[in-house]
């Protein structure tokens, strides 16, 4: 795509549609001339370079990447309107939009029936989701794995239930005879699990977890927030193929939370709350009359806990879908590049003499240590950090990195030789979402190599 020829487009189509309402004179408290401009201009691009690149593939760091053309050209064409979603009237068009592809993410999931719409994050949907799981369970608090991302335990401080942390195996996942455990008890009314953990890109076991729902009667919440597309590839052949049990079982859990702004290739913020049973919304009545008085028809503000969103997302995500749409056979490519590039690496890594494997990926993240010759815990947190440092700082050949702690009883579990003289370490962490990292994980890894030999 030449991108500027569709922004410059997007003015185009904009300035075309608002001339048929007719002529009126702009406001001068408005007005900006283009010298003025120019000088803001240029001290804010130069200001703006203060960034790490995220586009690049010798960025492997955080969830972090651009957004793809398509939505670039979407959610700016929309943004010159500037529509709200909140309310058919703020955002007629938009609205459709976000309804279509919200309808797309439920059949991606395996949704029969659903009730669902986008958030700005995946903090608030996951919020949402445990507002109504309180509402049908009322007393009962919320369990979640140590691994689960931290916004759970917040958000029920924000709601006033109970969290109970579950201890993890040592691949990070669930412990579901600790979770039994906890569900004798009767304290818990919700489960929550990850498909994809932050960290190192566990897939927890919802299909093992539906068993329980039907036995102590909790309901199941999925966050799918970073990892929920790879659901295309549940099942698939060749390498980046993934055990289709706890993705299958998706579609039988409760309510389903998934950020288009991470695999889903949009700009922040896009996240989405998916609901199996629409009844739910009966928790979100609410009256609004100067809001809710041009159409008979469900407007998306009388299923949300936010007020204000941007039409402009909606229209970005369904652009993007119209030429790259939730199935194996488009976003599924791009999730699949990455993926065979987490393998591929975490291949090398195993054949090396200077890293070491955490463990073997699942998903597009890569965990991996310097090997130290002191096999302790200290050592190896002190040589990844100097690792990270020299690689992020260095203006000729730089490498962009994360870290990621793991506690002491994790670490020498999996990796026995260690000697626990600290309560745990840093470990390197790489996120692989950009296909483009398929064709540069060897420059990576020879970069790593002469990282941690030096």
């Amino acid at each position: 795509m030449d991108l500027t020829k569709w922004l410059t487009a997007a003015v185009e189509k904009n300035a075309d549609w608002a001339k048929t309402f007719g002529p009126y004179e702009p406001h001068p408290a408005l007005a900006v001339d283009d010298t003025r401009f120019a000088a803001a201009f240029e001290t804010f691009t130069e200001r703006i370079k203060d960034n790490y690149p995220f586009f690049h593939p010798r960025y492997a760091g955080q969830m972090l990447k651009p957004p793809h053309p398509a939505a670039v050209v979407g959610y700016t064409t929309a943004m010159l309107i500037n529509p709200n979603n909140h309310a058919l009237d703020g955002g007629p068009a938009t609205a459709a939009m976000e309804r279509e592809v919200v309808q797309q993410l439920a059949t991606m999931f395996g949704y029969d029936t659903h009730l669902g719409h986008l958030t700005t994050s995946g903090t608030i949907a996951n919020l949402e989701a445990l507002f109504v799981a309180r509402e049908l369970h009322p007393g009962r608090g919320v369990a979640y794995s140590t691994e689960a991302h931290y916004t759970h335990g917040r958000m029920c401080g924000v709601l006033g239930v109970e969290g109970f942390p579950v201890p993890t195996d040592d691949l990070g996942r669930m412990d579901m005879d600790a979770l039994e455990e906890l569900l004798r008890g009767g304290q818990v009314g919700t489960v929550v699990l990850t498909t994809g953990t932050t960290g190192l890109g566990a897939i927890e076991p919802v299909h093992e977890a539906l068993a329980l729902r039907e036995r102590y009667g909790v309901r199941i919440h999925v966050d799918g927030a970073y990892g929920g597309f790879f659901t295309l590839l549940a099942g698939a052949d060749g390498p980046e193929g993934l055990p289709a049990e706890p993705w299958r079982a998706v579609a039988q859990a409760d309510s389903i939370v998934v950020d288009p702004h991470k695999h889903g290739l949009q700009p922040y913020g896009c996240g989405a709350v998916l609901f199996r049973d629409p009844e739910v919304g009966r928790f979100y009545l609410h009256d609004s009359p100067y809001t809710y008085f041009t159409s008979e028809e469900l407007h998306l503000g009388e299923i949300s806990l936010e007020c204000s969103r941007a039409g402009a997302a909606a229209a970005a995500l369904w652009l993007t879908f119209q030429l790259l749409p939730p199935t194996r056979d488009g976003l599924g490519q791009v999730l699949a590049a990455g993926r065979r590039a987490a393998l591929r690496w975490a291949e090398l890594i195993e054949g090396s003499e200077y890293l070491e494997l955490f463990q073997t990926p699942e998903l597009d993240i890569v965990g991996y240590f310097p090997v130290t010759p002191e096999l302790t815990l200290s050592r190896i947190d002190a040589v990844s950090n100097r690792i990270l440092q020299e690689g992020m700082t260095d203006s000729q050949d730089p490498v962009f990195l994360s870290t990621l702690r793991v506690g002491a009883d994790r670490f020498t579990s999996r990796h026995p030789k260690i000697t626990a003289d600290a309560d745990g370490a840093r470990i390197l962490r790489s996120v692989l979402m950009k296909p483009e990292s398929e064709t540069y994980v060897e420059q990576l890894h020879q970069r790593l190599e002469q990282l941690a030999r030096s």
